[in-house]
């Protein structure tokens, strides 16, 4: 379900609140040596992960420590998505993952 490598799971986001991404995957913990995604959460439950989303997602990775254009992007919403270039995953994908980590 994530990319190769991936073994733990943070956020990132800097005071200002620019950039502020909801999902990073990385190697390993406390720092890590390669990020494997970058992702947002977005919970409305009539709204689905949308190109204004997507925009906002690659703007913010590009200022991601360790990540670059090749890093996977991940969306996680209750309402599906509407654009390629996202792996969608949805509330039961995560729980799915968790039962089986």
């Amino acid at each position: 379900m994530f990319p190769e490598g991936t073994e733990v799971f943070g956020g990132y986001w800097t005071r200002s609140n620019g950039p502020e991404i909801d999902l990073v995957g990385a190697d390993r913990e406390p720092v890590a040596k390669r990020v494997t995604l970058a992702g947002s959460i977005k919970w409305l439950q009539n709204h689905p992960f949308d190109g204004h989303d997507l925009a906002r997602l690659v703007r913010h990775r590009s200022q991601l420590p360790g990540a670059d254009d090749d890093t996977p992007l991940f969306a996680v919403s209750r309402s599906g998505s509407t654009v390629d270039g996202v792996r969608t995953l949805t509330p039961e994908d995560l729980l799915s993952a968790w039962r089986t980590a």
